[in-house]
């Protein structure tokens, strides 16, 4: 790892044991030597929301069964923004699942991969370039000054892809 690497995720960690919720994954510990960072984190038996999707055709997911997914996510940002923290990256693939879906409990999601993550002061913005191209706000693809209604972006590109089975910003040839 380059040195700016090996900032991330002492970053990545720092934010991480600030967080104590139940939709956002727990660190255990940490480890670093001169080669590795090793990050202990919660263990969680399922698999990412987005295998989850990618495997259930979307007529078996009921609006109901998906506002239950979503308000998880959802209350996982809600603590993040309170403190300050934005994600920048949030995707299926950045939410594991704890067990099975459909799950009856408030704590089967939850939000990890915090490397992109920044935490900001009540009226900071920030205009770097982070994220997924198919989550990512306009602003963020155009360098405009942007704060936490970024994820809020991401969650519903979630939102539309869950429903529906296509993105809705989707472009074959990636432009």
């Amino acid at each position: 790892m380059n040195q700016r690497d090996k900032e991330l995720v002492k970053s990545e960690i720092d934010i991480m044991k600030m967080c104590r919720h139940k939709n956002i994954v727990r660190l255990l510990d940490h480890y670093e030597n001169n080669d590795f960072i090793f990050i202990v984190m919660e263990y969680l038996a399922g698999n990412t929301f987005a295998n989850y999707l990618e495997s259930t055709p979307v007529d078996d997911l009921s609006e109901k069964q998906t506002a239950f997914c979503v308000y998880q996510i959802a209350k996982g940002l809600e603590y993040l923004h309170k403190f300050g923290i934005i994600h920048r990256d949030i995707k299926p693939e950045n939410i594991m699942i704890k067990g099975t879906l459909p799950y009856e409990s408030y704590d089967s999601l939850k939000i990890m991969d915090f490397g992109l993550s920044k935490i900001l002061g009540p009226n900071e913005k920030v205009n770097d370039g982070f994220g997924t191209l198919t989550y990512v706000a306009p602003e963020v693809l155009t360098r405009k000054p942007y704060n936490k209604s970024v994820d809020i972006w991401s969650l519903g590109i979630i939102v539309f892809y869950t429903l529906s089975g296509v993105f809705p910003f989707d472009d074959p040839s990636n432009d």
